[in-house]
């Protein structure tokens, strides 16, 4: 049996995966999310700040921005205001994490436009779920295998 050929860029990264913006300052937390997400195939970009994911986000144009609420700088909530208010990073997904249990800040996110709120800790398997639910992908790995 001949084995799927996957085709990659000069950066070594899946040519058509899903590229996903990780925006979180705890840096073992951000490299778990982005090695949850890079294991169902998606291509993974990091920021640890809200300045960095602004910036990263208009340059990279991800098909998904993944924002923790309380990062410094901008934090997630201001950061979702300006993707929403940029033509250019409007109809991009944002899924946000906050480490506050209370509604406050699930509800100030989504009023500020996240598409989805996940509450910390969340394990690997949800986060992906999310992601690929986001993104329309349900059944079908990111990087384009069932």
């Amino acid at each position: 049996m001949i084995g799927r050929v996957t085709a990659r860029a000069d950066d070594g990264t899946l040519l058509g995966a899903p590229r996903v913006l990780v925006v979180e300052d705890d840096r073992e937390t951000r490299q778990f999310y982005a090695d949850a997400l890079a294991r169902d195939g998606f291509v993974i970009d990091q920021a640890h700040n809200g300045h960095q994911a602004l910036e990263k986000a208009l340059q990279l144009s991800p098909n998904l921005i993944l924002t923790d609420i309380a990062v410094p700088g901008i934090d997630g909530i201001e950061l979702c205001r300006r993707l929403r208010s940029d033509a250019r990073t409007r109809a991009i997904p944002v899924l946000a994490i906050t480490g506050y249990g209370d509604r406050h800040y699930p509800d100030r996110a989504r009023t500020a436009g996240a598409d989805r709120v996940l509450t910390k800790p969340c394990d690997a398997e949800m986060l992906v779920r999310e992601a690929r639910s986001l993104l329309g992908l349900q059944g079908v790995r990111a990087g384009g295998s069932a």
